[in-house]
């Protein structure tokens, strides 16, 4: 458990495209909170359209923790998040102050809020699952682990060869699912407060097409143009981000650009079902109806109780 403050920890989670960006920033102006970041694309500068990044004006004050902090082609890690947002977590509770951790990535955040400590690696089992992701790529490798963990698949991005090939990595170190090798649910924190908003699927799905519709009215092909001669294709995490990934293949003429807009929305109504299905196991979540008219009151009364 990490002491040193009483500042509870409060987070909002739940699938994309359900509101937690400006609900946590709410929650902060109103609690004098700060928000700490916990969508694992939303730390690279520059992918900006494509992950709904709030601009400064959308931010209304508020500090953020953990945005813009990588190039597009350094990898992103786990244990590197986890380092960095509880420094940013311990930070604000030394100073009294609420932080407010938001985001959908559903390992990220549990990483953060709870004792969690990762399995060991192999360098020769490595180098070979990465060679392997090299010659069939990475949905292949996605199709062999989720025969062997289907939850650790359904937590992994299929585009995601990174995450993928270490999920099948400590399942062959251990012998045992990737999932299996989670600790039990216990908070590294007290008290910690989480909060999930709730979308009915087909009004998700709709939420979902709309929001690329915006990216892709705001210039995500553009952007996405620009990061690439920027290396973007180089990046290891960041070039298999949603949307990213899809308007590269159309940038290299292997798809339509209607076909990459379709993709991208087709691939977030899956990745918001895994988000879904990863939060809902988590019985400590309070879920919050998304469009209720007092939403940050009801947020608010769940905060003072905690």
């Amino acid at each position: 458990m990490r002491t040193g403050s009483d500042t509870p920890v409060l987070a909002v989670v739940g699938p994309t495209a359900a509101g937690k960006s400006d609900l946590a920033v709410e929650l902060a102006l109103r609690l004098g909170g700060e928000v700490v970041n916990a969508d694992s694309m939303q730390l690279y500068r520059g992918m900006d359209i494509g992950t709904a990044k709030l601009t400064p004006a959308e931010r209304r004050g508020v500090p953020h923790h953990l945005l813009d902090i990588y190039d597009v082609t350094e990898p992103a890690t786990v244990a590197e998040f986890q380092r960095l947002a509880r420094d940013a977590i311990d930070d604000c509770r030394r100073r009294g102050v609420v932080p407010v951790l938001v985001g959908g990535s559903a390992l990220y955040v549990r990483a953060v809020l709870d004792e969690f400590e990762f399995p060991g690696t192999d360098p020769v089992v490595r180098r070979r699952l990465e060679a392997e992701l090299a010659e069939v790529g990475a949905p292949e490798l996605h199709s062999r682990l989720a025969v062997r963990d289907p939850v650790a698949a359904a937590a992994i991005l299929p585009t995601n060869g990174r995450r993928v090939v270490r999920a099948l990595e400590v399942i062959e170190l251990t012998g045992r699912p990737f999932a299996a090798t989670l600790p039990p649910r216990r908070y590294a924190y007290d008290p910690v407060l989480q909060l999930g908003l709730d979308v009915p699927r087909d009004v998700l799905d709709a939420r979902i097409e709309r929001r690329v519709d915006i990216m892709w009215e705001r210039g995500l092909v553009d952007e996405v143009r620009r990061l690439a001669g920027g290396r973007l294709r180089d990046g290891p995490t960041a070039s298999r981000a949603l949307g990213y990934a899809q308007v590269l293949s159309f940038l290299d003429g292997d798809s339509t650009e209607e076909a990459a807009r379709t993709e991208t929305v087709q691939a977030t109504r899956r990745f918001a079902r895994r988000q879904h299905a990863w939060f809902g196991k988590d019985e400590r979540v309070a879920w919050l109806p998304f469009d209720a008219g007092d939403l940050v009151d009801r947020a608010l009364s769940y905060h003072r109780r905690s």
